[in-house]
């Protein structure tokens, strides 16, 4: 798993580097966010707005580790949602319209990570399906509540139907592909790559946290 998402960092920094050649992006404003420094990261349960009710558990196993790489401490998600959902504070809604100073004085992080899925869901349109996987981040302080860093991402896979030959035989093998892709879409390297884009997109992303190389030495990026 390690190295498959290593395989994800690798092209999605690809993606990045040739979206920047063609769009320009004002930077977002990092003063805040440097000015308190958060070492610590606590995950809270994500607000699902998709048709997936599994998609927050899925998506929960995928968050963790590019900001543990990013040089963040990230608490363990399922244990904190556990404990959340024992002090009466599993419904998402309720936590994300709380006080983020409150949580920090329960679990003792310097931040939290609130996450809205905005879309998790395949389309089928005849002989293609088209599975989108869309998040929004919002990180606040626990010492202010202020918001440090934002950000959204979406990932749009469509798979390519093209080589099936031609013929009614072909079209018979593209329905049949794109009813495969919809009964049981792989969300999940789509989730890894919504990740690794919002968190290291120069200039929207994350800077590096103090558990990494780079912490303080990426000024000009972010």
């Amino acid at each position: 798993m390690f190295r498959n998402t290593k395989i994800l960092v690798l092209l999605a920094a690809v993606l990045i580097v040739s979206g920047c050649a063609t769009r320009q992006v004002s930077k977002k404003d990092y003063a805040d966010l440097r000015t308190e420094a958060p070492r610590s990261i606590l995950i809270v349960p994500v607000i699902n707005r998709s048709v997936e009710v599994n998609a927050p558990d899925y998506f929960l196993s995928t968050i963790s580790q590019p900001l543990a790489e990013r040089g963040y401490y990230v608490f363990p998600v399922h244990l904190v949602k556990r404990v959340m959902e024992d002090d009466g504070l599993g419904d998402a809604n309720m936590v994300h319209a709380g006080d983020p100073q409150r949580l920090g004085k329960q679990f003792g992080s310097d931040s939290v990570m609130y996450v809205s899925i905005e879309r998790w869901d395949a389309q089928y349109i005849v002989f293609s399906t088209t599975v989108t996987v869309e998040m929004k981040y919002t990180l606040k302080s626990t010492a202010t509540g202020k918001t440090l860093w934002s950000n959204s991402q979406k990932v749009v896979y469509q798979p390519n139907n093209n080589n099936s030959g031609g013929g009614l035989a072909g079209l018979i093998a593209q329905a049949v592909t794109a009813a495969i892709a919809k009964a049981a879409p792989n969300y999940m390297p789509l989730a890894h790559q919504a990740n690794v884009q919002a968190i290291y997109t120069k200039g929207q992303g994350l800077p590096a946290g103090p558990y990494s190389a780079l912490y303080n030495k990426d000024q000009v990026e972010f």
